[in-house]
């Protein structure tokens, strides 16, 4: 891919567009245990253990899945991220794509950057109406022969070498994941960690920022927008 002569925004998908009040991540959180159970043979207290164990130590419970047990990771999206019924839950965002509509294009490439599989993140923007106003997606890819996500290095340089940007300093990011902030930060990202307000702050800051509200990216990255929060033009009072 191009290099890009503008710096790229990328923007997480779960629990970061849309909100976790939603409760889409405990409903995945079913399917995923319910897999465990069925596939490994396992109590449902067993598979909790093990889904979170794999969660913590990899960013993802299907990489632990695929590492240990050989389990074929398309067939478990099916049964998983493709079978939630999101058409039920995520309604179109006017807030958020207003947000977004407020980009400077000319300024910032605005990115999806999730560790779903591509049918789940193509959806959730869909349905949010936000599909359009983003420039590409970078994924896990469940179809490669090893996978990789945020957040380990190699997911992030990914994310870069795909959006089209080399240099770190050029890379802006928002997620509401503790870890995938703080590697971000870590690797020379500008990031923002997004707790909502129903959760409590960590006792430690992840990264460079930390907001409440998508709104808040108008304040911390002004740089990019045509307007303020106010509907102000940025640099004129």
């Amino acid at each position: 891919m191009a290099e890009s002569s503008r710096p790229v925004l990328f923007f997480d998908i779960d629990n970061c567009l849309y909100s976790r009040s939603t409760k889409i991540q405990d409903l995945m959180g079913e399917l995923i245990d319910r897999y465990f159970e069925d596939h490994l043979s396992l109590s449902q207290k067993d598979a909790n253990e093990l889904h979170m164990k794999y969660y913590k130590q990899y960013g993802l419970a299907l990489e632990g899945l695929v590492r240990y047990h050989k389990v074929d990771p398309l067939e478990y999206n099916s049964k998983v991220d493709d079978a939630l019924p999101l058409e039920d839950i995520i309604k179109p965002d006017p807030q958020l794509r207003k947000l977004l509509l407020d980009l400077d294009t000319t300024k910032v490439k605005p990115w999806l950057f999730t560790n779903a599989y591509i049918n789940h993140g193509k959806r959730v923007v869909k349905l949010l109406g936000v599909e359009d106003l983003f420039e590409g997606i970078t994924f896990c890819d469940y179809a490669a022969e090893t996978l990789v996500c945020k957040p380990h290095k190699d997911m992030f340089e990914r994310a870069m070498k795909e959006a089209g940007v080399k240099d770190v300093h050029d890379c802006y990011f928002v997620d509401d994941s503790y870890m995938n902030t703080k590697a971000a930060q870590a690797l020379g990202w500008t990031a923002a960690h997004f707790v909502e307000p129903s959760l409590a702050l960590p006792a430690h800051q992840a990264s460079q920022y930390q907001i409440r509200s998508l709104e808040e990216l108008r304040d911390i990255y002004p740089q990019f927008f045509k307007n303020t929060k106010n509907g102000h033009v940025n640099g004129v009072s």
